[in-house]
């Protein structure tokens, strides 16, 4: 009977000892730390380019704006945007402007001068007359002088003296004769003054036209008037250019445009059509000031970019002003060894990764090259085909187990 009852409490005291040992386990099992879920990516070794990419715009090299050289009234413009012109075509015509309307005061005293101006006409008119009898006076009074002087009738001084009557009254004829000129041209000035009065142009086909001709065989880019009115001298009515002069314009950060060169090569695209091939001609010497879309001031230059040669921008429909975008090609590599930029971090001081060793994290100083957007370059300290963790947050610390996420 005691054998029984020992034999029942120890094994009650075993059955005890397994479940504590069981829940001890169970305890232990799920305060054991879990691994980190993590996302990885693989070093690689492949092409790698550096490049700066940055919106730009076509323009021309050359435009010629064509004004008016003079004041004056222009005539309609026939040209349109888009017309072709050829060096020496008629653009434009000037002609004079006309003249300004007179109010009642003016126009009182424009005929009022006219008849002042008729007048004068009529009064020179008569002293013409006097004038040319007074002349034939003179040259009837001559001649007989003359028959008297060769029968030694009268003495040569006084014949000489009638001679000078002569030429003296001639003289005073042609003043006469002046005069009424004169007269009649103040008549026709005054004249017009009453026929302008009301404003109204000219007769056109009485009126001198200066010819306005193309300086350049080219494209209208820009057509500033098109309606006939006055203008002033200096004043733009035309804008010329000529397509196999385009161009682009990009405008980069200081800090990029520095690392820039003539000659090298751009790939230009988001025009509309396949990527064109182009390269640097010249990077400006001086900068600009801009406020970017966060409204931050920023240092730009303009960067000219030349097509290849073959390539003719306005057949495939390209303009001036056009939106294009390009790519500078910094650097470029075949065998570059190479992970993402997001598996990168800063840890006293120097670059970092997260390598997985055995399913864990393990810390690694890495030595990085160029950077490129998503994609950096490894010098030192990574193997091709190693793991490296992305975006390692908070919870990735060195040697903490990992379970990469499919």
């Amino acid at each position: 009977m005691t054998t029984n009852k020992t034999a029942t409490r120890t094994i009650k005291r075993l059955g005890v000892a397994a479940l504590s040992l069981a829940i001890i386990i169970a305890l232990a099992w799920a305060l054991w730390p879990a691994p980190v879920s993590v996302s990885s990516a693989t070093v690689q070794n492949g092409l790698f380019r550096e490049t700066v990419n940055e919106e730009g715009r076509t323009r021309l090299r050359d435009t010629w704006n064509v004004s008016a050289p003079i004041a004056g009234y222009l005539q309609r413009v026939m040209l349109e945007v888009g017309d072709t012109v050829t060096e020496g075509d008629i653009l434009f015509r000037l002609e004079a402007s006309p003249a300004p309307a007179l109010d009642a005061r003016s126009r009182q005293q424009a005929e009022d001068n006219l008849q002042a101006a008729q007048a004068r006409w009529q009064a020179t008119q008569a002293n013409l007359e006097t004038a040319r009898a007074d002349r034939r006076f003179a040259e009837a009074e001559y001649q007989r002088y003359r028959q008297l002087h060769e029968r030694n009738l009268v003495s040569t001084a006084e014949l000489e003296h009638r001679q000078n009557l002569r030429d003296r009254q001639r003289a005073l004829e042609n003043s006469a004769a002046s005069s009424v000129e004169v007269a009649r041209f103040e008549v026709e000035a005054a004249r017009s003054m009453l026929d302008v009065g009301s404003g109204q142009r000219s007769v056109p086909n009485d009126t001198p036209e200066l010819v306005i001709r193309a300086p350049v065989t080219g494209l209208v880019l820009s057509r500033y008037r098109c309606c006939e009115g006055s203008v002033a001298a200096g004043e733009a009515i035309l804008e010329l250019g000529r397509p196999a002069d385009m161009e682009v314009q990009v405008d980069l950060l200081s800090m990029d445009a520095v690392r820039l060169r003539p000659g090298m090569a751009v790939r230009l695209s988001g025009w509309g059509g396949g990527v064109l091939p182009g390269q640097v001609r010249r990077v400006e010497p001086a900068g600009f000031t801009r406020i970017s879309a966060l409204g931050v001031d920023e240092q730009r230059v303009p960067v000219i970019i030349d097509f290849d040669t073959g390539i003719d921008p306005a057949a495939l429909g390209l303009g001036k002003g056009f939106r294009i975008d390009a790519e500078f090609l910094i650097w470029e590599g075949d065998d570059v060894r190479q992970i993402p930029t997001s598996a990168l971090f800063r840890h006293q001081g120097e670059w970092a990764v997260f390598v997985i060793e055995e399913g864990r994290a393990v810390r690694r100083i890495i030595e990085i090259g160029r950077r490129q957007g998503m994609i950096t370059q490894v010098l030192e300290g990574l193997a091709q085909g190693e793991q490296v963790i992305n975006h390692p947050g908070e919870l990735v610390t060195d040697g903490v187990r990992v379970r990469v996420e499919e």
